[in-house]
This record gives structure tokens, sequence and C-alpha cells, in this order.
């Protein structure tokens, strides 16, 4: 019977911890299903300036996994029960047009299961977000925000309308602000900061970051808590309130609700708690990669849910994987954090470097340069996602015996029971 590996998700991690697997373990003995709830590849790097305006590549992911192997199921994680090695599906691939197996709902089964379902936009409990607020973490809520801008592009000239709020001064709300106001300069955008605006950056690249925010017409808020979300203003801890048409939260991330409720030890953030080879502390079956995984880099700190994160988390648990079926020698890849590359729409970045305690350093880069670097390193991410049988070996590893994982799985559960009676 072959070993069943299922991945779940297809965003920069699963699809590349995917079609590198189906590169490197035979067929003859292993199986890898990907379940993906789009048919098509979403690049979460670039949904901001979907959300602008631009048009941006979606591969088909049925043409991406051709002839290698990897069967492609369209559908809706709804549970994981690692006790009994299942998936639960919801069909999402309901006009049959998807170009995956689109069997309806049910269950799969596997030996080796890759979590990569991401993260979502969190809310932290404020009143109104999920009501009111848009966001750009998935494509559907990216598009639909767009639709929203466009209406209010229609409205200019009009009244009174167009007042477009982002909330969060993180990499993703400098990113959407300044997409936005580059994109659509009818539209009036301010950018609600908690502290100081680009507080984790250098001296040298806030002031960067504060210019591109002058030159682009950017209103900023800094110091400021949003307590409340309303559909026509934001309320803030201070007791004023801000005028919005378009409210867009992009105040921090959080993994979804499918591992904790399956029983795998996550964290407060539900990310899933891995080890050193990105494998489940609490289940050795399950890995975990990108923003599912809360993994402790090289530097001793958490790495930050981020695309490069995807990448190094998903050659940690590939390499992993590989060694432990085939019963070669586990390396530990580099699981390293060297700093940001912030776009400020097209023609504008940062490149914000750290050190080794994850602190940012004097140095940066900025301007059209740092714009063309971070467009290639997106262009390369694409690429590599594309082509996942580029480099294809000419002999695959072929498995070793079954790990037998039980006695291990015990082991691990007696030291849980004796760590939590202390």
């Amino acid at each position: 019977m072959k070993h069943r590996i299922v991945v779940l998700g297809a965003g920069y991690a699963g699809a590349y911890v995917a079609g590198t697997l189906a590169r490197r373990l035979s067929p003859a003995d292993t199986e890898i299903t990907v379940v993906n709830a789009e048919p098509d590849f979403v690049q979460r790097l670039r949904l901001h300036q979907l959300a602008a305006g631009q048009e941006i590549a979606a591969p088909r992911l049925a043409d991406v996994f051709a002839d290698t192997g990897i069967r492609l199921r369209l559908a809706r994680v709804t549970a994981v029960d690692p006790e009994r090695r299942i998936v639960a599906v919801a069909d999402a691939d309901g006009d049959g047009d998807g170009g995956g197996d689109g069997d309806g709902d049910g269950e799969l089964g596997y030996d080796t299961l890759l979590y990569a379902l991401g993260s979502h936009a969190a809310d932290h409990g404020v009143p109104g977000v999920a009501e009111h607020a848009f966001d750009v973490t998935g494509r559907p809520s990216a598009l639909h925000l767009r639709e929203r801008l466009d209406n209010l592009e229609g409205q200019a000239g009009r009244d009174e309308g167009g007042r477009v709020l982002v909330v969060g001064d993180g990499l993703t709300g400098i990113e959407t602000a300044t997409e936005i106001a580059e994109s659509r300069p009818g539209l009036s955008v301010t950018l609600v900061a908690r502290g100081e605006l680009g507080a984790p950056l250098s001296a040298g690249a806030r002031s960067h970051l504060r210019r591109a925010c002058d030159r682009l017409g950017i209103t900023v808020v800094e110091h400021t808590t949003v307590e409340a979300v309303e559909a026509t203003r934001v309320l803030c801890a201070d007791g004023t309130a801000i005028a919005s048409d378009a409210t867009v939260w992009t105040a921090g991330f959080a993994a979804g609700p499918i591992a904790a409720a399956g029983g795998l030890e996550v964290t407060g953030d539900r990310r899933i708690v891995v080890d050193r080879t990105m494998r489940s502390v609490s289940h050795p079956d399950v890995y975990a990669v990108g923003d599912s995984a809360y993994a402790i880099g090289d530097n001793g700190r958490p790495l930050p849910m981020s695309c490069a994160s995807a990448g190094y988390t998903g050659r940690q648990a590939t390499a992993a994987i590989v060694g432990r079926l085939t019963g070669r020698e586990i390396p530990n890849t580099r699981l390293d954090y060297h700093g940001n590359h912030i776009s400020l729409g097209r023609r504008d970045g940062i490149l914000q470097m750290v050190d080794g305690e994850a602190q940012a350093k004097p140095k940066y880069v900025g301007g059209r340069k740092a714009a063309r670097v971070k467009a290639g390193i997106v262009a390369m991410s694409l690429w590599g996602i594309s082509y996942p049988t580029f480099g294809l070996p000419k002999r695959k590893h072929r498995l070793a015996a079954a790990p037998d994982l039980s006695a291990e799985k015990a082991v691990r559960s007696r030291e849980n029971e004796a760590a939590a009676h202390g």
C-alpha cells in the first residue's frame, strides 16, 4: 500500500512542498494529494495590488501540478482528526470546471499530513471588524475590497465619498495604503498606526516611508488604537472617531481554528507548535509550514508570518519528510530572518535588513532599486511554484520500511501527561 501524503493548502508553502516531494519521492511508494479551496494559485504577496485595481497572475493549480503525479482535490478543509489520521472536506468544485477532483463532501485518510492552511486577518475581538471591515488576506476578500473602491471612485466628484481608512501599519497595512493611494489618486487614504509609523524600521527607512506617504497624499494617524469599526467610521480609544467609506483591517493575522479543534498543540494565535524539523510536537505524523507553523528560527525567535518563512519552513519540512520516509539523515536547513522587503506602490520600496536580534540595521535601501528587488522576489516565488518539476531528478527516492510512529506518539503522550501533572 502506498504511503499517503496529504497537503492542506496550496499557497506558497503548501504548493512548494507538494511539488518538491513529487520530485524527490518515488510514485511507486507514495501518493500525494493537495487539498485547496480555490482552483488557482493565489499570490498573497500581491493581493493588495489586486485590491487596488491591478491584474495579477493566477495560474491554475491543475496546470501547475500537471504531469507531477499529484492529485488535486478542490475542497474546503472542515476538520482534522489526527488520532484517526482523517481530514474532513467539503467540496469546493460545484461547477465541475475546477480542473481537479471534485468528489463531494467526505474524508481523506493520510499517513503524513502537511498542514499549510495559512492565516487570516485577526480582529483581536474588536467589534464590527467582521461586519464592516475589508481585508486582503484572500483573493475573494481582495476582490470584494476592489469592488468597493471601484464604487467609491465612481462616486468621486458627486459627493464627499471616497475615504479609505487602513487600520494597522505593519507591512501589509503599509503596502495596502500606498498601493491604493498610488493606483487610485482620486480617493482619500488614511493610515492608522498603533505607535510611531514604521517603528520597527531604522531611522532612515522611517523617514523614507514618511516621505512616501507625503508624496502619495496619505494621512497618517499615529499612536492610535481602534476600538470599534462601524459602517462609516471607526471609534478610537481616545474617544475620537475617524470617518471612512471603506475600512481595511490589516492589524495582524491568526491561523484558523481547525488545528486547535482537532487537538493539535497550538499557540494563542492558533499556529501549530512544531519542532526544529517542522513536525507537530503533539502529533508526529503532522507537519506544519508557513503561517500555520509556530517555528523558532536560528536566532532563537519565532519566525514571523511571511513569504520568506514559508520558504524556510517548507524546505525544512520537505527535508524531514523525505529523510524520515526514506531512512536518510535529516538535515537542519536554515531558518533565517534577514529582514523585510516593502513595496510602496510600483516605483518605490524599502529593503530593511535586521541583525541577529531581529533589530533593524542602520542602513537600508529605498526607492526604485528596492521596488525592483521586491518585484524580482515576487516573480521568482511565482516561477518556483509554477514549475514544480524543474530540476526533476533522474532517480527518485524509494521509501524505507514504513515508519511506526505509534511508539513515539505514546512517549510524547506520556511526557505531556507528566508535564500537565507537573
